[in-house]
């Protein structure tokens, strides 16, 4: 395999095997380049945490230039530059304050404890659908104001975006693809964003649709996007965590027994895991003007993609990278982002992480993947499998 046989980068549905030797040599040959869609890659992690924290050069508002469609970016955090993303962060940031996630610890663990229940004591079950995929789904619906009973609803949605092939900006039909993907979410959310203004409640829409900002109200556009972000980020980022932390236990079954014996453990295996195994692969930028990286120059008005997966994994930050280690010091890593777009909901994961773990580590005193089931990955965007059949023994 060299760097010059794609056009485009490689996909990661067959677990990483070809993407991240294809990341080890992109940025060891080509740690800025530009693809046959004309969007422009950053591998190294020094030149990754500037794309991602310089919102002056490197803008979140791809809309710009890439079709991503403007009723979609009005209200999405992830998409907005300062001053308004100062404005909107507001907004979810006491929601988000480290007392209120904390004081969540209780209510996660009585889920996860409902939801392994409810496997019944099987010895075999799937890891994704019985418990990382509900629990972080079931925390953030309960603090939005939306039934957790919907939650196969939210994970269709998910999976329709998420594993569409939406990776070419010049295509002239990708701003249709995405409001369809799309297009029941916005509905859904749009149906509760009209009842909360009318009647609000104690949850996280009745903040957003009845709050003043800047002296005046969000749109009912942006109450909604500002609601798919967190919906999705909110429960795509702990599914992926807790299904990659198996993984790699897996792996490294010493491990297991190591955090049995000392829980004080499981904090540092956790960002181990998030440095080994980030959720998210990349994230979207702009540039507003030209901007050399890595001795490359990078045009203004152009897509640049900077890899947290590969900034995670750069020999020149973390000895030895691709080696698990739950004792390892140093940089931080980037899994959660850098600087102002600094992931809102990173403590609220850590926290589900820690707690479910934690459960899981009182419940069985061994989990092994089921042998001769296969595991089906996301094909682009989240470094997770879609399936973790686990076979377990009771403690």
């Amino acid at each position: 395999m060299t760097a010059d046989q794609y056009t485009i980068a490689p996909t990661i549905d067959d677990g990483g095997r070809t993407l991240l030797p294809w990341l080890r040599e992109m940025r060891d040959e080509h740690p800025v380049w530009r693809d046959g869609y004309g969007i422009w890659h950053v591998f190294r992690y020094t030149d990754v945490a500037r794309a991602i924290s310089d919102p002056q050069v490197f803008s979140s508002e791809v809309g710009r230039v890439f079709p991503v469609g403007e009723k979609f970016s009005q209200g999405n955090l992830t998409r907005t530059d300062p001053p308004r993303h100062h404005t909107l962060r507001r907004l979810v940031g006491a929601v988000f304050s480290p007392k209120i996630v904390m004081g969540l610890a209780p209510r996660i663990a009585e889920v996860t404890g409902e939801l392994l229940d409810a496997t019944g004591g099987a010895a075999e079950f799937d890891l994704v659908s019985s418990l990382a995929y509900p629990l972080p789904v079931t925390v953030i619906a309960e603090l939005l104001g939306l039934p957790a009973s919907d939650r196969e609803l939210f994970r269709s949605w998910a999976d329709r975006l998420f594993a569409s092939d939406m990776v070419d900006p010049n295509d002239p039909e990708l701003a249709r693809k995405i409001d369809e993907s799309t297009a029941d979410m916005v509905a859904y959310l749009g149906e509760h964003c009209t009842e909360r203004r009318a009647h609000p409640r104690e949850d996280l829409i009745s903040s957003l649709a009845t709050v003043e900002a800047d002296g005046e109200r969000l749109t009912d556009e942006e109450v909604v996007n500002f609601s798919i972000v967190l919906l999705l980020a909110g429960h795509i980022t702990t599914t992926a965590l807790l299904g990659n932390t198996v993984l790699c236990l897996d792996e490294h079954p010493e491990v297991w027994a190591q955090l049995r014996a000392d829980r004080s453990l499981v904090e540092p295996t956790i960002e181990e895991v998030l440095r080994y195994r980030s959720s998210f692969t990349q994230v979207g930028r702009v540039t507003t003007a030209e901007v050399e990286l890595s001795g490359q120059v990078i045009p203004a008005d152009v897509i640049v993609t900077p890899w947290l997966l590969s900034a995670n994994r750069d020999e020149r930050e973390f000895p030895d990278p691709d080696r698990f280690d739950i004792h390892r010091i140093g940089k931080h890593h980037l899994a959660f982002g850098y600087g102002i777009h600094f992931c809102i909901g990173q403590l609220l994961a850590r926290v589900e992480g820690r707690v479910a773990v934690g459960v899981l580590l009182d419940r069985f005193t061994e989990m092994r993947l089921t042998p001769g089931v296969p595991l089906e990955f996301y094909p682009r965007g989240i470094f997770a499998a879609r399936n973790v059949p686990v076979t377990v023994r009771q403690a």
